[in-house]
């Protein structure tokens, strides 16, 4: 059908801008799941990010006969074991921001600055329509802080402060969030083994 074209599993309008410019440097045109209604809701009932992502890649593809780009991403929190990890955007409630971040924050309550380390988490999964997968990782370590901070981005930015930038996540604009994130990491990952794969 369509040679140079990739479906992100996403309605997330932040995220398609980030792999349309993305894949702008290939050549390659993307459309998100808001061009294909019809698929509806994809159950998440991995355990790891690397199975979500791959169960949205490939309900996508067999859906379009598409190449697929799908990611699962989280926040893990040491004190908290790795939560809320693949449970991130449905901590305390479904994709509500504000009660993730305040239960995060209940559940760090007495936990020092110093012991509150963490991790956001990215695993990117392209599938072919033949279910030749293509795996990338990407990290970006920090620290939860005691209360939010900044404006900018959603989920649990505002709580998330990068310590090489003195600031939170929300107190960074969006391309300088972009050059250091989790999903920029995997993104550029992505590019290095991406044409032979492709």
């Amino acid at each position: 059908m369509m040679k140079n074209h990739i479906v992100i599993a996403t309605n997330n309008l932040g995220k398609l801008k980030e792999f349309q410019k993305l894949f702008a440097q290939k050549h390659i045109e993307v459309s998100s799941l808001k061009d294909y209604p019809e698929i509806g809701k994809i159950k998440e009932t991995g355990l790891t990010f690397e199975e979500n992502a791959t169960l949205k890649a490939k309900a996508v593809t067999k859906e379009t006969s598409l190449p697929v780009l799908a990611d699962d991403s989280g926040l893990e929190i040491d004190a908290l074991n790795g939560r809320p990890g693949i449970f991130s955007a449905r901590y305390a409630g479904d994709h509500d921001d504000a009660a993730n971040n305040a239960k995060i924050l209940s559940e760090l309550a007495g936990v020092p600055f110093e012991k509150r380390t963490a991790t956001f988490h990215t695993t990117l999964v392209l599938m072919k329509p033949d279910e030749n997968k293509l795996v990338v990782d990407g990290d970006l370590k920090g620290c939860i802080l005691l209360v939010p901070r900044g404006y900018n981005g959603f989920g649990y930015d505002p709580l998330f402060w990068v310590p090489e930038k003195k600031k939170s996540l929300a107190e960074m604009s969006a391309a300088e969030k972009n050059q250091i994130s989790h999903r920029g990491k995997a993104s550029e990952k992505l590019l290095e083994v991406f044409d032979q794969w492709w």
